[in-house]
């Protein structure tokens, strides 16, 4: 689906990356740039992006064009990523792309709101593919997963056992909880891991050490 709102900004330099970036690649011009939430951390969301073919992309994906650069952006990620800007880092320490967002996370699954309601009917339908169609399928890896809070078309979750800190857990999620979630509640069109990775055994953030 193509529009012609703007839902990102791209500035200068970070398009002049991304089509270096696009040109390394083999038939570059009809290659796409996508973008999308995969998890949060902390306060802020964070991303996935990287360059699909144009004629495989979703349908449902929100299509803008940023100079010669077409940026695909799926449905579950337009509301969170509206009014974003996409640039390059500042910080040395990090560099690359950065991503300035005013949205952030829901305050109910961060404990800065009120506890979330998930006695709708939305809540229950995903609380009920959680608890047989996931959990069973992921019990042999000592991994659990529980609904955190229900916002609009999105759905948080948190994982536990041995998918906490696991460095394969953005996977996990993308390949196999979001997309089963997303095919059998239809009002859900992504779901965000507010997963504490911090707190695994094994985790997938680390703290920079002092």
């Amino acid at each position: 689906m193509t529009t012609d709102s703007r839902i990102l900004t791209i500035k200068d330099d970070a398009l002049e990356k991304l089509l270096e970036i696009r040109s390394m690649e083999p038939d570059a011009e009809g290659l796409a740039l996508v973008l999308a939430i995969s998890g949060a951390k902390g306060t802020e969301f964070t991303y996935a992006m990287h360059m699909t073919p144009v004629d495989q992309l979703d349908p449902e994906d929100v299509i803008e064009h940023h100079g010669d650069l077409p940026v695909a952006i799926p449905p579950g990620s337009v509301a969170n990523l509206t009014g974003a800007t996409l640039g390059m880092s500042t910080n040395l320490l990090q560099p690359g792309m950065s991503i300035d967002n005013p949205n952030s996370p829901s305050p109910q699954i961060l404990g800065d709101g009120p506890p979330p309601d998930l006695s709708g009917p939305v809540a229950e339908q995903v609380e009920h593919v959680i608890q047989t169609q996931i959990n069973p399928a992921i019990a042999s890896h000592g991994g659990f997963v529980e609904l955190a809070a229900i916002e609009g078309t999105v759905a948080y979750v948190r994982l536990g056992g041995g998918c906490q800190g696991c460095g394969l857990a953005a996977v996990t999620l993308s390949q196999g909880i979001e997309s089963t979630i997303v095919a059998m509640v239809p009002d859900i069109l992504q779901v965000i891991d507010a997963t504490d990775h911090n707190a695994g055994e094994n985790p997938f953030y680390e703290q920079s050490k002092k």
